[in-house]
Parts: structure tokens; C-alpha cells; sequence
């Protein structure tokens, strides 16, 4: 499976509504297993930096098919310094996710806007609807 036009419209669909009915703006990125952007939202009134913030989860958590708070846990464990710069730039706390199916990975998903909670809570729900 890849995650197309179709299903991406989908994900996306399902973490606006999400982001809605927490009363919270965010931006939303989905992207290919290489980190490359497939889909962006900011929603109106979204804070401009969360554009970048929200790309970047995305690509942290399919360079290392985890979730970018799971690769920020590690980091800091183990006092990686520096970590955060490598590919192109990292961001290693809560909403960004792996997108696997059939222990596939074909993507990521990656939202900010809100709290690192509130983050995570609209990257889960859009999952729901893969």
C-alpha cells in the first residue's frame, strides 16, 4: 500500500475535524516513508511556526519509524547532543507518528499547533481513519 491522494485526503479530513473539536488551530503535514511532503494544512489562524514544526515531526518519525517524542526520549536518555540537526533538522517531541500498514511503513503524519498533548491527540485520531 502507498499513501495516496485518496487516503491523504482522508487522514487529513480526520485531524481538522479533530483539531476543531479540541478548539484548537493547527498545521498538519503528511508525508512518503523518505520524508518527503505528500499534504500540508494550516488552518486558518495557525501560527506561522508551526508550519515547519509540524514537517519536521513528520520527517523525524519516518526517518526513524517511531514517534518523534519516542526519538526525543532517546536522545535525551542517552545526552545525544546534536541529534536534532541531522537530516535536515529534527523535532523530537509529541505528533508525529509512523504510518504503518501490514508492518509496512508508508509514511508519517505530523501536527502542531497546540500543546504536545493536543498534538498528539489530533495525529491519533487522523490515524483512525487510515
Amino acid at each position: 500500500m502507498v499513501l495516496d491522494t485518496a487516503t491523504c485526503d482522508r487522514l487529513m479530513a480526520a485531524a481538522r475535524e479533530a483539531a476543531a473539536s479540541i478548539n484548537c488551530r493547527m498545521s498538519i503535514a503528511l508525508c512518503d516513508p523518505g520524508g518527503h511532503l505528500l499534504q500540508f494544512c494550516r488552518m486558518d489562524g495557525t501560527f506561522a511556526g508551526s508550519v515547519d514544526i509540524c514537517q519536521r515531526k513528520a520527517h523525524c518519525s519516518a526517518m526513524f519509524r517511531a514517534p518523534s517524542n519516542a526519538i526525543g526520549d532517546i536522545v535525551r536518555e542517552r545526552q545525544l547532543t546534536g541529534f536534532e540537526l541531522s537530516n535536515g533538522g529534527l523535532m523530537m517531541f509529541g505528533g508525529g507518528f509512523p504510518i504503518e500498514v501490514d508492518g509496512e511503513l508508508i509514511g508519517a503524519i505530523g501536527v502542531s499547533g497546540g500543546s504536545a498533548d493536543q498534538d498528539v491527540i489530533v495525529a491519533k485520531k487522523a490515524l483512525e481513519a487510515l
